[in-house]
């Protein structure tokens, strides 16, 4: 067969991974110790580590045990706590980066803007920031979905002429003290920064649209003994890692997946209602707090300081809904003035919106359009991978690739699946890989099958206002335990992909 001429260009790289958190960093150390040492990773800010880099409003740490949030392979003893703060994440990430060796093969400020595959050629064309036009064989797409903040639809809010700001992009130069602050949003971040804010402000109004399901936080400092003896006693960190393992399993993959099947989260919502009861003392303001949605429905949060902030003279709790931000703070639809010198907004981040799954436009074989194919055949990926259409384009975090569990387990597993595919192409000289369209319709149906068993479909989930849910009402997570994710990513059938040219 006569190879196309497009084939006798080489490309700049063999691999591009765009992104620079957990996601691209874990990409590159996998890709390096298989063997792929041909690869450049694009970050759009200033520093690596993704939301670690971005994140970090007062309070911000980690929301599963620490043992868990770290690489397999990369285990490390100096947490100062079970739920490490943000700023150790951070110094994580950049110990990762210079002991593999990725910052040497890394370019910051750089934005993939389009991502166009040439047929002929069989590599990708990535259009950047700067005006460079970058080519690769093949693309990991690593920008994660919490990373572009969500601002909320609300009437007058560019008017406003205090302080605003998103928890994602905190302003450090702004000082709380003695401020009246309002913020607006009762999610994960908002569950960390709370407490932070009430401590600091005159008067915190804390505006709520729909309560947070909050359990007790196991946390605690690691005193140096605990942290040395992780460091010196052989298989420590492996004992510790297993049990938060087991922790952080029961807590999402078993308790959201398997609803039907295990009643962890009923056992959940138990100990949540026993929480609230004993955190909050007046019944009006626990009224208010308590979610009327199950366990699971959307994020749940832990926290020891959430709930009883709500018991300070100084903290309001406003669940009325918002008509209008006004110049001087927020206005409700019952006509109420909050005067506030500070609006934070903890509105969260573009999830399943178009344009963020990745946020640059991607366009496969035959100018195929991936944002358009996912609106017209529904969000899925062959394990969260791949997409027919789409040669020589893996993700980490695609629809139906991610259970839940540690984020780091998601991103060993789904590099372990790239790895195999790369390697299978070396082996063969294939330059293009792509997965079948009859793989990914079976591991589609196959995921569509089992949600029965979720907690998502539960008719209580309905009130949730989850971003767990896309446009079409689906919930593109994997259901499946940790260990059945690892093992597909270790025996999927390589005949899954066609590997040609």
């Amino acid at each position: 067969m006569t190879q196309p001429s497009g084939l006798l260009a080489r490309p700049d790289h063999e691999v591009v991974i765009i992104g620079g958190g957990f996601s691209g960093i874990g990409a590159a150390i996998l890709l390096s110790r298989a063997g792929f040492e041909d690869y450049l990773l694009l970050e759009a800010g200033d520093g690596l580590g993704g939301a670690w880099h971005w994140n970090t409003y007062p309070g911000v740490a980690v929301d599963i045990p620490s043992f868990s949030y770290q690489f397999s392979f990369e285990q490390v003893a100096g947490w100062s706590r079970v739920y490490a703060p943000g700023r150790e994440l951070k110094a994580y990430a950049e110990h990762c980066v210079d002991k593999y060796d990725v910052r040497r093969r890394t370019r910051l400020r750089t934005s993939v803007t389009a991502a166009t595959f040439d047929d002929e050629a069989h590599l990708w064309r990535l259009d950047t920031s700067s005006g460079e036009s970058i080519t690769a064989r093949h693309v990991v797409s690593a920008t994660g979905v919490l990373t572009q903040p969500k601002l909320p639809d609300i009437d007058g809010l560019a008017d406003y002429t205090g302080t605003v700001m998103h928890t994602a992009r905190w302003d450090h130069s702004v000082d709380l003290t003695g401020r009246r602050i309002a913020i607006i949003g009762t999610g994960a971040s908002a569950v960390q920064a709370i407490p932070h804010l009430a401590r600091a402000a005159e008067h915190l109004t804390v505006f709520q649209r729909t309560p947070i399901w909050c359990l007790p936080k196991p946390d605690a400092p690691l005193p140096g003994v605990a942290r040395a003896a992780l460091r010196r006693i052989p298989g420590a960190k492996r004992v510790s890692r297993l049990a938060s393992q087991s922790f952080v399993e029961l807590t999402f993959p078993v308790a959201a997946h398997f609803a039907g099947l295990v009643p962890v989260a009923a056992a959940g919502e138990r100990l949540g209602h026993a929480y609230l009861r004993q955190a909050v003392r007046d019944p009006a303001v626990r009224e208010q707090l308590t979610p009327r949605y199950a366990l699971g429905c959307k994020r749940p949060s832990f926290s020891n300081s959430y709930l009883p902030t709500f018991n300070r003279d100084d903290v309001t709790l406003e669940t009325t809904a918002i008509s209008a931000v006004t110049p001087t703070g927020v206005r409700t639809v019952d006509g109420a003035e909050h005067t506030a010198d500070v609006l934070i907004l903890a509105t969260g981040f573009k999830v399943f919106e178009k344009g963020n799954m990745p946020p640059f436009t991607v366009r496969g074989a035959g100018g195929l359009d991936l944002d358009k194919w996912w609106e017209e055949n529904r969000f899925q990926a062959y394990q969260g991978v791949s997409v027919p259409g789409f040669p020589n384009f893996f993700t980490i975090l695609g629809p139906y690739g991610y259970n839940g569990s540690s984020y780091f387990n998601l991103i060993e597993t789904q590099g372990t699946h790239i790895v195999r595919a790369l390697r299978r192409a070396r082996k063969v000289g294939a330059t293009r890989v792509e997965v079948t369209p009859e793989a990914n319709a079976a591991y589609f149906a196959s995921a569509l099958g089992r949600r029965k068993h979720q907690v998502f479909f539960q008719d209580s989930c309905g009130l949730a206002n989850s971003y767990y849910f896309d446009d079409n009402g689906d919930v593109p997570f994997r259901a499946a335990t940790t260990l059945e994710t690892m093992w597909a990513a270790r025996r999927y059938p390589l005949d899954a992909y066609a590997f040609t040219g």
